[in-house]
């Protein structure tokens, strides 16, 4: 993987914050180019988080679900309860990132622990299939099967189906867009809000802000473009669906309310300013913050920066107002 480059086309970008770039000078992992060849390595050298470290020290009670996708498929679930605490808990639905041809369930659990815990919040972790072995629909699929099995199944192992946030990171927001969009259209679960952290919402992948971040930062349009042609396998580019691809939806109205955040020296920047832009203009209730300097998963880049505490402390606000109404 392409770890550092300069500007591909030397086009002006926003300034980074110094913490974030900072961390991308001296971190050795940053993927900023991908090609298909290197998802392999990319696989091999990602390191999941052990269960001491996901269930923050045994302070959530960790058991397994399953559920069957809609080809037969069995998806696993990993479902944390807060330990001593009573229920029936909200969910926060969580979808992990990865550009849709890596990562885990227990992905960011460390870091989204301690947030479910302060609100008294479940977390329900859903371990779709990768792409480019899996492409669309699977993944997707296996997200939608996950939701219903909170509903259906929920109320069994302690959880309030009525009270679910939709929480997806990077991939995962793309996938958790999508899921509610197909909820939406067809009858399906419902969810109090989604919360879409630096979402992958459009495969067109053509935005100004994915043109001046080539070369930059992390997660460039040139990974992009391998995450997207990975997840979309086949399909024709004229037959893309929105479920698919979330930025092609005709209608944003209808949908729960929406928290939405993105970095403004990143390649999402652009699109996901324009689904919240189109949330407000179809009459939605959707949150936007764009944080200056922000790289792609920042917050992850640089967990200490002051831009990544106040950006967790923005999430715990609008899910605590959320989980309120």
């Amino acid at each position: 993987m392409e770890q550092r480059s300069p500007s591909a086309h030397g086009i002006p970008h926003p300034p980074f914050d110094p913490d974030v770039r900072r961390a991308l000078e001296e971190g050795e992992d940053v993927v900023v180019g991908l090609a298909a060849s290197e998802i392999t390595a990319l696989r091999a050298g990602a390191v999941p988080p052990t269960r001491e470290a996901y269930t923050l020290g045994g302070r959530f009670a960790d058991r397994a679900a399953r559920t069957v996708a809609a080809d037969g498929t069995e998806v696993r679930l990993t479902v944390l309860t807060p330990r001593d605490q009573p229920g029936p808990f909200p969910v926060v639905f969580h979808i992990h990132g990865g550009g849709m041809v890596v990562g885990g369930a227990h992905d960011v659990l460390p870091d989204l622990g301690p947030t479910a815990l302060d609100l008294g919040c479940a977390i329900v972790s859903v371990e779709y299939r990768l792409a480019p072995e899996n492409p669309y629909p699977a993944p997707l699929d296996d997200v939608y099967a996950g939701w219903e099995w909170v509903a259906r199944e929920g109320s069994a192992w302690g959880l309030d189906p009525a009270r679910v946030i939709v929480h997806g990171v990077s991939a995962g927001g793309g996938l958790a867009a999508g899921a509610v969009l197909r909820a939406r259209d067809h009858g399906g679960p419902a969810a109090l809000g989604q919360m879409l952290v630096y979402p992958m919402l459009d495969h067109r992948n053509d935005s100004a802000s994915a043109r001046q971040m080539e070369g930059l930062g992390a997660w460039d349009r040139r990974a992009n473009a391998t995450g997207w042609a990975a997840y979309l396998g086949a399909l024709d580019a004229d037959a893309v669906p929105a479920y698919a691809s979330p930025a092609l939806a005709a209608d944003l109205g209808g949908l729960p309310a929406t928290f939405i955040e993105v970095g403004s020296a990143e390649t999402f920047r652009d699109e996901d300013v324009d689904y919240a832009r189109r949330i407000w203009a179809a009459g939605g209730d959707a949150e936007l913050h764009v944080w200056p300097g922000g790289a792609h998963a920042f917050d992850a880049l640089a967990p200490d920066a002051a831009l990544s505490r106040d950006a967790r402390d923005a999430r715990v606000r609008w899910l605590r107002r959320v989980l309120g109404r």
